[in-house]
Formats: structure tokens, sequence, C-alpha cells
């Protein structure tokens, strides 16, 4: 597998479709996360602060997955649920189609930063 060097290499390389909402998650995630920086770990596309991943997305066949640290998918799991999003312990999948809201994303990159060192 070949190794992607960053975030514009990754949207690149992603399926059409998916570009523009990747694209606009990692504003979003820029934008929540002033702090952080951008790396790429197990090729995909994260933020980092001192030193600990706390938010990175990817994109799969079907779905695009947003994840975070643990606490920050527990503390909004209700809205999660109530918006009709699959959620794991730390992440949230969904279809281009039908992206997770902008105010969720930046309070569930908020809240993962929050955790860091917790």
């Amino acid at each position: 597998m070949e190794t992607i060097p960053d975030h514009d290499s990754y949207i690149a390389a992603a399926p059409e479709a998916f570009r523009p909402v990747l694209d606009h998650l990692r504003g979003l995630l820029r934008d929540a996360l002033p702090e952080a920086e951008e790396m790429m770990a197990y090729n995909m596309p994260g933020f980092r602060t001192r030193g600990t991943v706390v938010a990175s997305y990817a994109a799969f066949s079907k779905q695009i997955g947003l994840y975070f640290l643990a606490p920050a998918i527990s503390e909004h799991a209700d809205e999660l649920a109530e918006a009709g999003f699959k959620t794991s312990k730390t992440g949230i999948t969904f279809p281009p189609r039908k992206p997770v809201p902008d105010d969720l994303v930046t309070r569930l990159a908020q809240a993962s930063s929050k955790h860091v060192n917790d």
C-alpha cells in the first residue's frame, strides 16, 4: 500500500464524490483545533495536540469515518444517536450525502482536545 504524505494528497486520492466532504471536514477541524498540527498516521489524516491525535478522518468505499478521543464520542452519544449516526467507541461513520453537522464536528473536536493528558 502506498504511503500518503499529507492531507492534500489524501483528499486528492479519495473517490471524487467524497472529496468536497473531506475537504470541508479538514477545514472544520483545523478551525476547531487551532493549536493542533496536521499529521498523517496509519495512512489517515489527523490533527495532533501535545503529541496526541485528537481528530482524524478517512474515506472508505461507501462511507466516511470521523474519529476523536473516546470521551468526546461518549459525551455526545445521545445527540449522535438521535441524529441517526452509527458510532463506535472512537468514531462516527456516515455516507458523504449525510455528513455530520458542522457545529457537532466542532464540538466533538473541542471536546476531544480538552481530554488530552486527562
